[in-house]
């Protein structure tokens, strides 16, 4: 037992300081990302983990989901983002399963940028970037696949004027 003490030590004191030396001599730092910028949360790789390439085509009739947005100045700070979709059911139970129709999750995005899904109506965003700000919300599937009715993304999309604060 003590000899798997003094082995366990050992590797610690030379695992655990030759890694800090070739980490701090590569230049790596221990910075850390601001949590109330939005572009900084949300993945910058396309189609990861699920295959984004393949749309659910749905017909162009009276039981298609579609969806609209309204951004809200959040009288604290920052904004809220009101998603009211229509033939559509948020499924967070059921994501990454197959796909029921009329049901899955948002992806909302930041000027192109995605910050992440959504599987409710309301989401608060502390900051936004100066100036136009675009905002987008689409909607998607269980198995992450975009819906299209009639050959068009389901999303909605809106520009606010952000303040020089990011508010």
């Amino acid at each position: 037992m003590s000899r798997s003490l003094a082995l366990f030590a050992i590797g610690l004191i030379f695992g655990g300081g030759v890694g800090f030396v070739i980490a701090a001599g590569s230049g790596s730092t221990f910075d850390s990302h601001d949590h109330a910028d939005p572009s900084q949360h949300g993945s910058n790789a396309e189609m990861a983990a699920h295959d984004h390439s393949a749309v659910t085509n749905l017909p162009a009739d009276s039981n298609a989901p579609s969806v609209a947005i309204k951004m809200i100045k959040d009288p604290m700070a920052g904004w809220n983002l009101h998603v009211t979709p229509q033939n559509f059911r948020f499924s967070p139970e059921n994501a990454s399963t197959e796909e029921i129709l009329g049901e899955g999750h948002a992806h909302v995005y930041i000027n192109g940028e995605k910050l992440g899904r959504l599987y409710a109506n309301w989401i608060h965003l502390p900051s936004l970037p100066d100036g136009d700000v675009e905002i987008k919300v689409s909607l998607n599937g269980n198995s992450h696949s975009p819906l299209m009715v009639g050959g068009l993304p389901v999303e909605a999309k809106l520009i606010v004027q952000a303040d020089d604060d990011g508010s």
